[in-house]
């Protein structure tokens, strides 16, 4: 049987609420049965210590007083001596009620501790009650002087009537609360539950949304509890799934232009020649040549990709000291740097550790780095690459005075097919560089990461651990 969340709440609320009102209500009647019996016990006590007291001053000893005892249990007055006359007199007072069946709850020893009146079956008349119940008996004082001690019994003093009926209202008020309790309970579990199932409604519809092909889905954050970092948490990928998704139209827009250009070039080339509009000389057919090269880059740029997100790229790691791999990277472009008016320089320390990567991807990397570094920087300014210890790790750098790169565009320059100027969409630039500029340093086990400001220029850092 399918139960709803809503349904689970309100029952689990409702169980919650019937066992802790029944413990309530049980601990209550409990503790109220035994209170009500030592407050009785404790009144008769007190009574039966006042009327023994008068007794053993009317008469000086305990003869007689298992009579007068059970006179006391028949009518329930207490004894006083007549002060002018001496003689013994039941005075009747309401404070001594006539139910006297409560007197068989106590006993009477004398002073040397020898029971007088049996409490219990165990403690026999003429027997010696041990010390240890002697000291928890009530004392009976006379003169200063301790005379008896009233016994307790180990069972409790009966109830009467008015007592017993207390009793059964204290029970039916128990009732009462309980079932206000449940009441109580069933409503809070309903505003309760609604508050917490409500945005795991608008969570679940916007995921149905999603999963419709409507990316782009928020859900309102109303509080700042589990539920409302879990509102934050959908909301953040519901951006970055749009972001993504946007992203991915736009790579398959930009490979198809990519992969457009050069063979419209290359179709054009070849149908002017098949009929004879053009001839097939040796300039027209290396440019056809270099346009299948741009595709061949192209494809294979894609390929290494793939295979660098499957964790399928083939590297061949050796270590290699880090000013051996600047100065190699650097050597290439030394020529167009002079010839753009750029200076290409290299800083690093010989003393740094070896580092354990494929030589040939890395050449790629650095390659990728300090084009792009030529490309954005003008005549009259520098390219440094550099290499230093960071926290363990070795920690190469490229680093120039160009153009710079807008702060918003500064997250996304590693994302494939990403162009900082969305004008430039033609050209040798695919806008693949920076993308296998990461995928090649994490397949080392490394990270990369830029800072840039805008007409101050660009530093791309490599952070490797050494072989």
């Amino acid at each position: 049987m399918h139960t709803s969340l809503l349904g689970k709440f309100i029952l689990a609320f409702m169980l919650v609420a019937l066992i802790t009102a029944g413990l309530l209500a049980v601990s209550i009647r409990l503790t109220s049965v035994n209170r009500l019996s030592n407050l009785v016990a404790d009144q008769q006590r007190s009574s039966l210590q006042t009327a023994l007291t008068d007794y053993y001053s009317a008469n000086g000893s305990w003869n007689g007083v298992t009579d007068e005892w059970q006179q006391m249990r028949t009518r329930g007055f207490p004894i006083q001596a007549n002060p002018s006359t001496g003689q013994r007199n039941r005075v009747a007072t309401n404070n001594y009620p006539p139910n006297q069946n409560r007197r068989n709850s106590f006993g009477l020893a004398d002073a040397q501790g020898m029971v007088v009146v049996s409490p219990d079956p165990r403690m026999p008349v003429g027997s010696i009650v041990p010390a240890d119940i002697l000291k928890t008996g009530a004392p009976l004082m006379v003169n200063n002087q301790r005379v008896g001690t009233i016994l307790d019994a180990n069972a409790p003093p009966p109830f009467n009537p008015e007592e017993n009926l207390f009793l059964q209202r204290t029970t039916n008020a128990l009732f009462l609360a309980m079932g206000g309790a449940l009441l109580v309970g069933l409503i809070m579990a309903i505003i309760l539950s609604r508050t917490l199932i409500h945005p795991l409604q608008a969570l679940t519809q916007a995921a149905q949304n999603i999963t419709e092909g409507q990316l782009e889905q928020q859900v309102k954050v109303g509080a700042k509890d589990e539920i409302g970092q879990l509102a934050t948490a959908f909301n953040r990928m519901s951006e970055e799934v749009a972001r993504v998704n946007q992203q991915r139209r736009q790579m398959t827009a930009d490979i198809a232009h990519d992969l457009r250009t050069p063979l419209t070039v290359i179709a054009g080339y070849v149908e002017a020649m098949r009929d004879g509009v053009l001839q097939p000389t040796e300039e027209r057919l290396s440019l056809i040549y270099t346009e299948i090269e741009r595709l061949q880059n192209l494809v294979g740029d894609l390929k290494m990709l793939t295979q660098a997100d499957a964790g399928e790229l083939p590297l061949h790691p050796l270590p290699i000291a880090p000013h051996s791999i600047l100065e190699r990277a650097a050597a290439p472009f030394q020529q167009r740097a002079e010839k753009q008016g750029v200076r290409l320089s290299v800083e690093a320390d010989e003393h740094l550790p070896d580092i354990c990567v494929d030589d040939a991807r890395m050449m790629q990397v650095f390659g990728n780095l300090v084009s792009n570094a030529l490309r954005y920087t003008p005549n009259g300014g520098e390219i440094h690459l550099a290499a230093q210890g960071s926290d363990g790790h070795v920690e190469l750098t490229v680093w120039d005075n160009g153009a710079g790169i807008p702060q918003e565009d500064l997250p996304f320059i590693f994302d494939r097919f990403y162009r900082v100027d969305k004008s430039r969409s033609e050209g040798d630039e695919s806008g693949l560089g920076l993308a296998i500029v990461k995928a090649l340093v994490e397949a080392h086990g490394g990270s990369v990461r830029a800072e840039s400001q805008l007409n101050k220029g660009t530093a791309v850092h490599i952070l490797l651990k050494p072989a």
